[in-house]
């Protein structure tokens, strides 16, 4: 550890959003330089910080500080410096010569406690010196906020948030309701706000502590995909969390109904908690689903012939199911297409395309995930958009009410839209007659939300989709309710086309979903399965194909090829695999910067993954020559991309995403990537691969089943490679359980007359 002591001479760089600078500081002999938060630091004012001296390999050496205190001027000369530096606005280098030179050593006394008194200096107004006091005192309070907020730990970063959002109501904020933190400010959980009021003394039957671990529990919940829970569970859960009995929460639960946080619901005679926002995003999708459900009556006979024509003219052919999705689809204003791989679901849009075009309509193609709507767009030849994009995610932020609750619409993409919102809504809809949505599983309540609130009435909406791929990653399971409901028209494909029963892919994945034996030990060229026993042979198997076997195989790049474990931890969890692969694929090198984060190691090369969806973040795609062509806002969940740069010196990573969409990080925000040299099942939904690599081991039993191993395998495109025990392969096969998903779109469609 090492202390430097001495003046701002200049603030090199700095980010007014965290606070993060680079500082040159001098102590009269030497100048040093010094990194790390500084949110409300000045040149010209006297510092002693402390932390780790770091070489850096371009800047040199650094002082990484850890912690610092703002001190007194010592002398008139050191007063008159801070003076003149600009830290004040209006007082110049002249201007505060004169200041000093009247009061000398008593000037910040005469700033703070006599004010008016600096109009006796030549060019000060009474005005301008009430304005001097003021800033002068708003600086102090400053710094008495970060000093009472670092007592408790809060970091330098929150601390600022904290007092940007209070002032000085923060102090009795933070020692009456810290739990208020978690309602008002990004980034503050439960946890963080806990670990505060534990600090503080605040007791933990608390009734502010009890409601905030309520909610905390529930929300915790939509993370898993539910968009309510049992009441028992709720409080089975919460209990644990606070370590509070479950009796003494039932008046807690009633206070935060009547905050309208909470509604409770009776479903089989037994109680269901749902965070407000989710029961009403429900009950509006259900009616907004309701109000589209219009029927036509074009007779058959004319819409066939039709048909013939179209098919005639593009060399296609439809089976009975096709056809009927296709009449469907003129008939109704809201039709379900589901079925699994190789049964036709591309044929029959492309029909549907062709059928509307007649008739001069404007139609709209989305998808969940960019990669499906490039998939979407080179099967159909028709633009595709993802549904953010479709609904023009903007980046402009919105008010936001003390519930955290967004002042047009907190619901539109799930939890608080982070200062974000969709241009297309009910006010300003889509200009579409048709609007077709693939990947229809991956779509969860708040995404599905959105898009009903920005389709007129009248307008199509035909939903496609394989039911037996996994749910959505965020809350609900819309595809399954409003089939299961019985009250949309639903065509299911089924029959599986003469080319695509040339695929073993394609049949394997019908037998794995009939739950059938699958005939490993058969030579085939698109679905091999390596027996290994050892989970070290697996992973040596494994990059021998992504890195040996599989590019010239299937004609791709290695980075193309991806490998797909059921889990994230144990030795063919994701974590581990990462590592090994990282070493193996992107060894360290002198020229290839890295950063170090949460225990990850980011280096330049590396394949990544965005974690979380950031509606905020911004985008650009540039030229050969590095000029931007195009500006966005969004990175979801699932992205895949490469890092192009890591800056040390700006802390910023820069990662090109799909389609030369370039992104910078701040290191703060890595949180939100991980490596992805291999992924979890559940991130490849909505993705295709020219091939994948899965390992096939013991693991937990809810994880190791038919619905996961399905949507494994239907990830790829030219070949399958399953690497480890075939009992195991079996196993999750004849594993029909399902993850238990609380959600009720169902309920909510039935309980509408239809």
């Amino acid at each position: 550890m090492a202390t430097v002591t001495g003046y701002v001479e200049k603030i090199k760089y700095r980010n007014e959003e965290n606070g993060y600078s680079v500082l040159s500081v001098t102590d009269g002999k030497e100048e040093y330089i010094l990194v790390g938060t500084f949110p409300y630091i000045s040149e010209g004012e006297r510092i002693e910080a402390t932390g780790r001296m770091v070489e850096h390999s371009i800047y040199g050496e650094q002082l990484a500080v850890e912690s610092y205190e703002i001190m007194a001027p010592e002398d008139t000369l050191a007063i008159e410096r801070y003076l003149g530096s600009g830290a004040i606005k209006g007082i110049g280098a002249a201007l505060a010569k004169r200041i000093v030179k009247k009061f000398k050593a008593d000037t910040f006394r005469i700033m703070e406690e006599e004010p008016e008194r600096l109009a006796e200096v030549k060019g000060i107004s009474e005005r301008m010196a009430m304005e001097i006091s003021n800033q002068v005192e708003e600086k102090r309070d400053m710094r008495q906020a970060m000093l009472f907020l670092q007592q408790y730990g809060i970091s330098m970063n929150l601390a600022v948030k904290i007092y940007q959002q209070y002032g000085q109501k923060m102090y009795s904020v933070i020692q009456e309701n810290p739990y208020q933190l978690a309602d008002d400010i990004s980034g503050v959980g439960f946890k963080i706000a806990d670990e505060i009021a534990a600090k503080v003394g605040i007791f933990t039957d608390s009734d502010y502590r009890i409601k905030s671990g309520l909610f905390y529990t529930l929300l915790q919940a939509m993370g898993n995909g539910h968009t309510y829970l049992p009441e028992e569970e709720l409080l089975a859960n919460a209990s644990e969390l606070l370590k509070v009995e479950a009796g003494h929460m039932e008046k807690h639960l009633i206070d935060l109904q009547m905050e309208r946080k909470l509604v409770v619901k009776e479903k089989d005679e037994k109680r269901i908690v749902y965070p407000a926002q989710f029961f009403y995003m429900e009950l509006n999708t259900a009616r907004m689903l309701h109000d589209l459900n219009l029927k036509d009556k074009v007779p058959a006979e004319k819409i066939k012939a039709r048909i013939k024509r179209i098919l005639a003219a593009d060399e296609m052919e439809l089976d009975e199911l096709q056809e009927q999705a296709v009449i469907e689809a003129v008939n109704n204003g809201l039709l379900i297409i589901t079925g699994g791989p190789g049964t036709g679901k591309t044929t029959t849009i492309n029909t549907i395309i062709r059928y509307f075009e007649l008739d001069e309509m404007e139609i709209l193609l989305a998808a969940p995930t960019g990669r499906a709507a490039k998939r979407m767009a080179e099967a159909t030849g028709y633009e595709a958009k993802t549904i953010h994009r479709l609904l023009e995610l903007t980046g402009i932020p919105m008010m936001e009410s003390r519930n955290g609750q967004t002042g047009a619409d907190s619901s539109a993409s799930g939890s608080r839209l982070e200062g974000m919102h969709f241009e297309r809504n009910e006010e300003n809809p889509l200009d579409a007659d048709v609007i077709i949505i693939d990947e229809m599983s991956m779509v969860d309540i708040s995404l599905m939300h959105a898009l009903l609130k920005a389709v007129n009435v009248g307008t199509r909406l035909i939903l496609v989709g394989d039911v037996n791929q996994l749910p959505s990653v965020g809350p609900g399971n819309v595809l399954r309710d409003m089939i299961e409901s019985e009250k949309f028209p639903v065509v299911k494909l089924t029959k599986i086309f003469r080319q695509a029963a040339q695929s073993d892919i394609i049949v394997n994945a019908h037998t794995i979903n009939a739950g059938e034996r699958v005939p490993l030990e058969k030579r085939s060229k698109d679905f091999l399965f390596i027996r290994r026993e050892h989970p070290q042979d697996i992973v040596s198997d494994m990059m021998v194909l992504v890195r040996d076997k599989l590019p010239n195989y299937v004609q791709a790049d290695m980075s193309e090829i991806q490998i797909m474990t059921p889990m994230r931890k144990g030795a063919l969890g994701v974590e581990q695999l990462n590592k090994i692969l990282q070493e193996r694929f992107n060894p360290p090198a002198p020229t290839k910067q890295e950063k170090e984060s949460g225990g990850t190691i980011f280096r330049v090369g590396d394949k990544v993954m965005q974690i979380k969806n950031n509606y905020q973040i911004e985008w650009e795609t540039r030229n050969r020559y590095g000029i931007p062509l195009e500006r966005g806002a969004g990175v979801f969940n699932g992205d895949t991309g490469v890092i192009r740069e890591v800056n040390n010196f700006a802390e910023t990573l820069e990662v090109e995403f799909d389609e030369g969409r370039m992104v910078e990080y701040s290191f703060k925000q890595l949180e939100e990537l991980e490596l992805a040299y291999a992924i979890t099942i559940h991130k490849s939904q909505g993705s295709e691969y020219p091939a994948v690599v899965i390992p096939v081991h013991t693991g937990p039993r809810m994880l190791m089943t038919r619905n996961l191993i399905y949507t494994a395998v239907t990830r790829a495109k030219k070949c399958v490679c399953l690497v480890g025990l075939p009992e195991m392969f079996q196993f999750m096969v004849d594993n029909e359980v399902e993850q238990k998903r609380y959600s009720g779109l169902k309920d909510r469609i039935q309980e509408i007359e239809f």
